[in-house]
């Protein structure tokens, strides 16, 4: 019984969508060697883009961060990109950088402090912990966000129910 309940709050915490918003976030974060950027340039290039927030000392980032790369290695030349966002902040940037070569992360990060009101500017409600994904689709509408563990298969199933702009067409796309 126990375990069908844990089972059924499993299934309930996965991707939820959420209202249409207009954009990604016009949000300056700074890459790993202090540049900055922004967030929205990111996002709303014709490509689905998971936005994924997490930090070098979360158990589950550092267990599940191996999926997200997949999704981005199978998905960065087609239809999605990853984006990822350190909260380590910028003073601990050497162990988010640690983290990020642990990892074989190959798609692109930024650094964030752990600050929530920063962080609720991706939208959605306000920020929990890590590891949250956003979701945004092809034109930069936020579509979902998903506090917790989330799979490749997830992700795809959730872009693929999205709607039909959840593929891309044969045709270049930017990003």
């Amino acid at each position: 019984m126990v375990g069908k309940l844990c089972q059924a709050i499993v299934i309930m915490l996965l991707i939820s969508p959420l209202p249409v918003m207009a954009s990604g976030p016009d949000l300056v974060l700074k890459r790993l060697d202090g540049k900055s950027e922004n967030v929205s340039d990111f996002i709303g290039h014709g490509k689905w883009t998971v936005v994924a927030i997490w930090a070098h000392d979360c158990p589950v980032c550092n267990a599940d961060i191996d999926e997200i790369a997949f999704f981005h290695d199978a998905h960065h030349r087609t239809n999605a990109t990853v984006l990822g966002v350190s909260i380590d902040g910028w003073a601990q940037r050497k162990k988010a950088q640690h983290f990020i070569d642990l990892h074989g992360l190959g798609f692109p990060n930024l650094i964030a402090e752990p600050n929530p009101a920063q962080l609720a500017k991706f939208g959605g409600g306000s920020f929990y912990g890590t590891p949250t994904f956003y979701v945004y689709s092809p034109t930069g509408e936020l579509r979902g966000r998903h506090v917790g563990a989330v799979t490749q298969e997830q992700l795809e199933d959730f872009i693929n129910s999205s709607g039909s702009t959840a593929k891309a067409d044969s045709g270049e796309t930017k990003g």
